[in-house]
């Protein structure tokens, strides 16, 4: 993974705090009362939605359990996920991304980054995924995303497809809930998934690092897109900044679990009502590490700004909208379209 860069170690933004809390109070939601009930009792509803807006209001993340996401689909995205990641280099960079590829293969050698200790592999949801060549708000012209499947493991490109169904089924159901948790109908997000995504799985390994101390799987950031879908194995090492105090507290692995994050499109779309929290992955010194995040996100045409029903004299709109195709190009922050 090479050598840890020496100017780094010197840079204490990103450096690591050494004690960390424990994130006991990241809220836990049991999904059985809308996944595993064929008659749905309306109160259980009703406490489901409540605890859904609690969680986005207060932390912006979540874990779900009986999600309805098969286990068995589950443990065979996890084991090719492994079986790709411990081949030699030379065969993983054989689909590496390149200068007109976003997708494949890629690690801190290549990016040049040894504050990320980890490497990567990304699939789209859908092939082709369109987003605009350009980030120039009047130029129109598209270009198209395809994916690159590697020959190793077997079958690589047939079980990732069937999970990516099932992360779209989940997250569905998801924005579902957070809608109504905010006083809109249930399908109100549909229209921005409905014909197109930009959405994208992304397969994660975080090698030991023989200096923890020093560096991170990931460093702090805010997911840009609507909503973030995680699998972590049971090495952990997810950390999510507290709103309440601005703690760096980590996420406890839960079993057969998947941890949620609102983005920052649902903050916009909720007019800051929810906030896409910050976040970062830590390294560990012994063992190796694994996550699944799949990122939903909707149609590069969509334009994001808060939606009509949560505005109003009393709160007005904090942003100007702006098209999610040219933001996901110029990889700007939604403060940039943040309202005096």
């Amino acid at each position: 993974m090479g050598e840890v860069d020496p100017v780094f170690i010197q840079d204490p933004e990103h450096r690591p705090k050494l004690s960390i809390i424990e994130a006991e109070g990241i809220p836990v939601i049991d999904l059985s009362s809308i996944i595993q009930h064929t008659v749905q009792d309306p109160s259980a509803i009703e406490g489901l939605v409540k605890e859904i807006g609690i969680a986005c209001k207060e932390w912006g993340f979540f874990q779900v359990t009986n999600h309805g996401v098969p286990l068995s689909l589950r443990q065979r995205i996890e084991e090719a996920s492994r079986m790709f990641f411990a081949q030699s280099l030379e065969e993983k960079r054989k689909v590496s991304r390149g200068e007109f590829t976003v997708t494949g293969y890629y690690d801190t050698e290549h990016t040049k980054n040894v504050r990320d200790w980890k490497e990567v592999f990304d699939f789209l949801a859908k092939e082709p995924t369109f987003v605009p060549a350009t980030s120039d708000e009047h130029d129109d012209q598209l270009t198209q995303w395809t994916n690159q499947t590697p020959e190793y493991p077997p079958q690589f490109g047939v079980i990732i497809q069937e999970y990516i169904q099932e992360m779209e089924k989940l997250a569905s159901k998801l924005l579902e809930l957070i809608a109504l948790s905010l006083g809109l109908g249930a399908k109100s997000f549909e229209e921005f998934f409905i014909n197109e995504q930009t959405s994208f799985i992304r397969l994660n390994h975080y090698p030991s690092c023989p200096y923890p101390q020093l560096a991170l799987g990931v460093g702090r950031h805010k997911d840009g897109g609507a909503l973030t879908i995680l699998a972590q194995d049971e090495v952990g090492g997810l950390e999510v900044k507290r709103k309440a105090d601005q703690e760096w507290v980590r996420v406890k692995p839960t079993p057969d679990a998947y941890i949620i994050n609102v983005g920052d499109i649902i903050q916009v779309w909720s007019n800051d009502a929810y906030e896409s929290v910050e976040h970062r992955a830590m390294v560990n010194s012994e063992k190796e590490r694994f996550s699944i995040p799949f990122f939903f996100n909707p149609a590069h045409d969509t334009e994001v700004k808060p939606l009509e029903e949560l505005i109003n004299e009393q709160n007005p709109s904090k942003y100007r909208p702006y098209k999610w195709g040219k933001f996901l190009v110029e990889n700007v922050q939604i403060y940039h379209y943040k309202l005096a």
